[in-house]
């Protein structure tokens, strides 16, 4: 199928190139940008004017819910919803049931991705069986399953000896290991930001020191190993501190912020609202405007949806019992695009568009993110002056909780393309 994209404003963050010019794709690849190769006649015409045509986003933090918890969703479901959100590749976590431990899962669950024939589905395996913390797992043998890096999802290691011997056996292979932290005791239980507020509210709190005094540790184990580590959505402005020292001493690290956490705070509870039930927990005023800025100046490297659908069942109870988790494949792209709007120009559209394609993909180690010559054709074509009004009936996804409901936020997906094969189009 060879196809030409007319007309768009083409914004590629890996290059710079921002301009108006046409995209050609033939056998799943971007043939050619600008000029018409010679001979070329396209099988398909997409008139993209006033629409930006930019690569498929990357989304580093996807729970698709199979296999186990297909009661909350289905790759079926989540796969299209990512479609609907431009997101043409994604990373889960592996706290599935069972737990991506073991290769035969990891390839079930890539077998059953490419039969979707949707979006790019990279996993991330468990570093320990079972996320127990305790023995690790065969990573040399998940990575050939095709894992691309390793993660304790929301489990934490409480034996720094085994989170040591892990960050060794990874740093050995080259292998990255992807940890959200969180001290193991610290905060255990809580459910809301330890501040005033939480207090107020009578809600058991998690403070900061539990992401702090956890990269503290990190940090002195990365010095020891050598390993590289991502740091999973990171959420206050003293963590970041850290992160911003470690990267200037030269630590081999990466970092993301969940897509909430740029624009809401611990405030947006209001009166006990369960979609404000996440982990981490949102945090103060101050933490959210520290995370702005350091997505500004690079401190935090991308972007993630942390795309967690929860059904009405776990959702709709008191803030404490209900389930954390919201839905954000559909809204990655409008929040990054919202958080350019806010900046007031301090931050531009392709700056906003880097944090969800090409540096995530980075981070990932993935060849996407990019629209160059030769590249597979996974593009994201949206018109970034179309608002929508974010309805629980609007979103694809079977998770229909999120703070945004009722919002009205920058861009609509037009067309999403996956390796040269247009997989949603609203452009008839």
């Amino acid at each position: 199928m060879k196809i030409q994209i007319k007309n768009g404003r083409v914004i590629d963050p890996a290059s710079g190139k921002d301009s108006v010019q046409d995209v050609f794709v033939a056998d799943g690849k971007i043939l050619a940008l600008g000029a018409a190769p010679e001979g070329f006649v396209a099988d398909q015409l997409i008139d993209a004017t006033g629409l930006v045509v930019a690569p498929g986003l990357v989304d580093l933090s996807a729970r698709l819910r199979e296999p186990g918890f297909e009661y909350k969703a289905t790759l079926e479901s989540e796969l299209q919803a990512a479609m609907r959100g431009g997101v043409t590749s994604l990373v889960c976590p592996p706290d599935t049931d069972p737990v991506l431990d073991e290769s035969g899962l990891v390839e079930m669950l890539k077998q059953r991705a490419r039969m979707q024939n949707k979006a790019h589905v990279y996993p991330l395996g468990a570093l320990t069986i079972g996320l127990k913390g305790q023995s690790l797992t065969e990573m040399s043998a998940l990575t050939d399953a095709g894992c691309i890096g390793f993660s304790q999802a929301e489990e934490t290691i409480a034996d720094t000896n085994t989170l040591q011997r892990a960050l060794q056996y990874a740093a050995t292979f080259g292998y990255t290991v992807w940890l959200r932290p969180q001290d193991a005791y610290i905060g255990k239980g809580g459910v809301a930001h330890s501040g005033p507020l939480a207090s107020r509210m009578g809600l058991s709190g998690v403070p900061v020191m539990a992401e702090t005094i956890a990269l503290h540790t990190l940090f002195e184990l990365m010095r020891a190993t050598g390993a590289k580590v991502h740091l999973c959505r990171i959420s206050s402005a003293a963590g970041l501190d850290l992160i911003r020292k470690a990267k200037k001493e030269g630590l081999p690290l990466t970092c993301d912020v969940g897509a909430h956490h740029v624009h809401l705070t611990d405030a947006d509870i209001g009166f006990f609202d369960s979609n404000a039930r996440m982990t981490p927990p949102l945090r103060s005023q101050r933490d959210r405007d520290a995370i702005k800025a350091a997505l500004v100046d690079g401190t935090i490297d991308a972007i993630c949806s942390d795309h967690t659908p929860v059904d009405d069942d776990e959702k709709l109870l008191p803030f404490a019992e209900a389930t954390p988790g919201a839905t954000g494949l559909e809204l990655l792209l409008s929040l990054a695009l919202k958080w350019a709007e806010d900046s007031r120009g301090e931050v531009s559209v392709s700056q906003a568009l880097a944090a969800i394609s090409y540096k995530a993909a980075q981070v990932a180690g993935i060849g996407a993110g990019k629209l160059a010559v030769g590249d597979s054709a996974d593009l994201c074509i949206f018109d970034p002056a179309d608002r929508w009004k974010v309805e629980a009936k609007a979103l694809i996804s079977q998770g229909k909780h999120t703070l945004f409901l009722g919002y009205e936020l920058p861009g609509v997906v037009k067309v999403t393309m996956v390796s040269g094969r247009i997989a949603f189009n609203t452009l008839h």
